[in-house]
């Protein structure tokens, strides 16, 4: 309301000193409704064209009424005409002003994250034209040493007309080996992703953006899941050969033991005969000796092939649980199944032995995984958390069948199975190395509705988390 005010003041200072030269009515009023219209909102105009008219109807003599209301009329109409033009350059303004600031925050996005991902633009002749400061220290290169120089100089076997010949306008570029072959100037090479785009309306000089990936670490970290799968087989082979040899010794021990008994009985009868069972009775006594050296055999197979006195050392269950990632990654995704983990890590320090309790985990979620191929909606979970002061629990569960009741007492015992083909020491085992860390394997309904097997492993005592 005030600029109104000192702006119709303004006005009409402005049209004061302008009376020298003539009667100039409305015009010098003009500027005080445009100056209000761009400043101010509608009601502070209306009053600008308000005081303008009565300013204009003391000051200016009028032949008659009508005369004086058609040209006050006449200033409103024009007057608002021009407030609604200036109401629109605002509004204008306004979206002009936002669409840049939206446009430079979503610019510096772009560049923030073209800044760390390497990527190349080509000629259509296959050219390097430009690369950003990521994709030079990709390949040890400077802009300018890159620049005009062939791209397949640096990713051997790139071939620019394989993109320029496809219809379409960008993707993932295949290579032959399942992934591209990145060059440096010292001949290191590191293996590559390629994914391409072709550049709409653009001109021969820069017609193709390539985006480029380092697999390095990937490469590295699946290299790494496959040794710690591979050391988990070969200790599970051992563990499995342990329990069968335990089993084996069990089993074949007494009638071992039987038959020696029969012979040594046999030895006893046939000394009653005297002299004429002296030759049987030899040969009787090398029969007995060769039944009491498989005995021995057995037992020695056993201790060789059994796990040795494990050696507990301070870890965390959720690390150990983690590190399993990418092998449990592939378990599942051979049957459809996702696989959670709902491991805490807070006070997780645990005494286990890393391989061994890794060991027994895989062999726990692919039993799982297998229970709940059937399911529309297979789950498995691993849960972890502590149970007391001196025991953390490790749990997996699952939505499958479940175990029936007249199993339970049987499942754990070697040689038993449910699957056909298997051959039944794969709980075995498991339960083995579980008592050796101290901890019992049970059984029970999961709340998911299926199977959970479960145990616990002592707990660090006095050792906080790092």
């Amino acid at each position: 309301m005030l600029l109104a005010i000192v702006a119709v003041g303004g006005a009409v200072g402005f049209r004061t000193l302008l009376e020298g030269l003539g009667q100039f009515y409305y015009l010098p009023m003009v500027p005080a409704v445009v100056v209000t219209a761009l400043l101010a909102r509608r009601l502070a105009t209306a009053l600008a064209v308000a005081l303008s008219i009565a300013v204009n109807l003391m000051l200016v003599p009028r032949e008659s009424v009508s005369d004086a209301l058609t040209n006050a009329v006449l200033f409103a109409g024009v007057t608002w005409l021009l407030a609604e033009i200036c109401w629109g350059l605002r509004a204008l303004d306004s979206r002009t002003r936002d669409l840049t600031r939206q446009l430079a925050a979503k610019d510096a996005m772009l560049n923030t994250a073209l800044a760390s991902v390497p990527v190349v633009t080509l000629a259509s002749n296959g050219d390097i034209r430009r690369l950003n400061p990521a994709a030079a220290n990709l390949f040890a290169l400077t802009e300018k040493a890159a620049r005009g120089r062939p791209f397949a100089e640096l990713a051997p076997g790139f071939d620019i007309k394989t993109i320029v010949g496809s219809e379409a306008p960008g993707g993932p570029l295949d290579a032959k080996d399942g992934h591209w072959t990145g060059l440096r100037p010292d001949g290191v090479t590191f293996p590559l992703s390629i994914q391409y785009g072709i550049v709409p309306g653009s001109s021969d000089d820069e017609q193709i953006a390539l985006c480029l990936t380092d697999l390095s670490r990937w490469h590295a970290a699946d290299a790494q899941a496959r040794e710690l799968h591979a050391q988990l087989n070969k200790v599970w082979r051992l563990n499995s050969l342990g329990e069968m040899a335990a089993t084996l010794a069990h089993e074949l021990n007494q009638p071992l033991s039987a038959a020696a008994t029969y012979l040594h009985a046999s030895q006893v009868d046939m000394e009653k005969a005297g002299p004429l069972g002296d030759s049987a009775l030899r040969t009787v006594e090398l029969a007995k000796g060769q039944l009491l050296r498989a005995g021995k055999i057995i037992r020695r197979m056993r201790e060789l092939l059994s796990p040795e006195a494990r050696r507990l050392d301070s870890e965390r269950a959720s690390s150990m649980v983690e590190d399993l990632g990418p092998i449990l990654t592939m378990i599942g995704s051979s049957k459809g199944v996702a696989i959670r983990m709902e491991v805490e890590a807070e006070n997780d320090r645990v005494r286990a032995e890393r391989i061994q309790f890794q060991q027994a985990m895989v062999n726990l979620v692919r039993n799982a995984v297998e229970a709940v191929g059937e399911q529309t909606a297979p789950e498995v979970v691993i849960v972890g958390r502590p149970a007391s002061e001196t025991h953390y629990r490790i749990s997996v569960e699952d939505n499958g069948p479940g175990i029936a009741d007249d199993q339970i007492d049987r499942i754990f015992q070697p040689m038993t199975t449910t699957k056909s083909g298997g051959m039944g020491l794969g709980l075995s085992v498991t339960r083995t190395i579980v008592e050796s860390h101290g901890g019992r394997l049970q059984v029970s309904r999961s709340a998911l509705g299926g199977a959970a097997f479960s145990f616990t492993l002592n707990r660090e005592p006095g050792v906080e988390n790092a």
